[in-house]
């Protein structure tokens, strides 16, 4: 089954695509939805394993530095911006 999708665009646009008539909109369009639903596939295949050991690893190498107050440090970034 073939579906139909239709968009709207701004009039500035739509005088530029008409300039442009060799270009096949709906090719473009297509290429356009199957890039970002790969994005969106790719984005959800996460190994937990990996994710899990990440978080191990950044545990591990994670320690307190004598001295430093993190709250500080951001306020007197902020100050040196005004």
């Amino acid at each position: 089954m073939v579906e139909i999708v239709s968009a709207r665009i701004d009039e500035e646009t739509h005088r530029r695509m008409r300039r442009l008539r060799h270009v096949n909109w709906s090719e473009v369009v297509r290429a356009a939805i199957q890039d970002k639903i790969r994005d969106e596939e790719h984005k959800r295949e996460v190994d937990m394993a990996e994710v899990e050991e990440a978080l191990r690893l950044m545990d591990s190498i994670r320690r307190p530095i004598p001295g430093y107050d993190g709250v500080e440090e951001i306020r007197k970034w902020r100050d040196l911006r005004k």
